[in-house]
């Protein structure tokens, strides 16, 4: 199942809830929000705040990035705000498994982050936590960065295991995400897929989600 997450950090903030139904009505069905601290990237977006009012403003799920330091002491608290799904990076967090069964007890689904130039064995004892894992197609802290070509083949070995080890978890990718490189992504192995600057950086969020859908679909 091929899903596009705009994210809103390219998305005109003054017209938020507009932004989010203009992608919707072109097939969007997750929307991805980007939390980043300062600290663990260097760029301060969103938080708590913001996800609560998202909550309220749209019907489509809330899939939450956690860029930050003691991704810990907040991943519960942003399922409560709202945010049904929570993802936390493997680099950021040594008690991973705590934070990742706090967001299930919650009722959110569990996410695990991987940036670029981490390998995918640092996720072998968390995989089976997880609901989904996120796979950074770019360094994260930023929008509008060039996708790393080397994350499709990330993507493929990391559903293969998936596979392999017969779990239930869903591979999600962001980072540079357009239609040139989403259908070797999904068929890949990848199934959401996050989308900023080529979702709303465009003119038309409407027409720029089915054309990602349409790309998607192309070499699945």
């Amino acid at each position: 199942m091929v899903e596009i997450a705009p994210s809103i950090l390219s998305a005109d903030f003054t017209r938020l809830r507009e932004e989010i139904e203009a992608a919707e009505r072109g097939g969007a069905t997750i929307v991805h929000v980007d939390v980043m601290d300062g600290h663990f990237v260097p760029n301060i977006t969103v938080g708590l705040p913001v996800v609560r009012s998202l909550a309220r403003a749209s019907r489509l799920p809330l899939d939450t990035h956690l860029m930050i330091s003691e991704p810990g002491r907040y991943a519960e608290q942003f399922v409560e705000a709202g945010a049904r799904m929570v993802s936390v990076h493997i680099e950021a967090d040594p008690h991973i498994h705590r934070t990742l069964e706090g967001i299930r007890k919650r009722g959110g689904l569990a996410g695990l982050v991987i940036n670029p130039a981490t390998p995918l064995s640092a996720l072998d004892e968390a995989l089976q936590f997880a609901d989904y894992v996120l796979v950074m197609s770019v360094n994260p802290g930023f929008g509008g960065q060039q996708f790393i070509p080397t994350s499709v083949e990330k993507v493929r070995r990391l559903s293969q295991t998936i596979r392999e080890r017969g779990l239930n978890v869903r591979v999600e990718v962001d980072g540079g995400v357009d239609t040139e490189n989403i259908g070797r992504l999904a068929a890949a192995g990848a199934e959401i897929f996050v989308a900023g600057t080529s979702v709303y950086g465009k003119g038309d969020p409407t027409r720029a989600v089915r054309d990602l859908l349409n790309a998607a679909v192309q070499l699945v």
